[in-house]
C-alpha cells in the first residue's frame, strides 16, 4: 500500500510539474499517464483497505499501467519525470508481488 501511496504523490507532482514544462505538447502522454497511474493507484488503495475480492485483478491491472507509466515518464529528462518513474517502477514491482504470492 506505501508504493502505490508514494506513486500516487510522485505522479501528481510529475502532472503539476509538465503542466508547467514550456514544450507541454511534447507533454501530453506522460501527463494523461501521470493521471491514469494516479486513478489506479488510488483504487489498489482501496482494494487493499476493503480486502477486494478483486485485489489480485487489480494490483495486476496497477502494475501494468505503472509500469507504462514508468516507461513513459522515463523518455523525459525533467527531475520530475524521472523521480515518478522510480516510484512507478517500485509501484509496479509490489504489486507484482501481491498478484503472485
Amino acid at each position: 500500500m506505501d508504493a502505490c501511496l508514494e506513486c500516487i504523490a510522485a505522479c501528481n507532482s510529475c502532472y503539476n510539474a509538465c503542466l508547467e514544462e514550456e514544450n507541454l505538447k511534447m507533454m501530453v502522454t506522460c501527463i494523461r499517464m501521470d493521471r491514469e497511474c494516479t486513478d489506479i493507484c488510488a483504487l489498489a488503495v482501496k482494494a487493499m483497505q476493503t480486502n477486494s475480492p478483486f485485489i489480485s485483478h487489480i494490483c495486476q491491472l496497477c502494475a501494468e499501467i505503472c509500469e507504462a507509466c514508468g516507461n513513459e515518464c522515463k523518455k523525459h529528462e525533467a527531475e520530475h519525470c524521472q523521480k515518478c518513474a522510480e516510484a512507478c517502477f517500485k509501484c509496479a514491482e509490489s504489486c507484482y508481488q501481491m498478484v503472485t504470492n
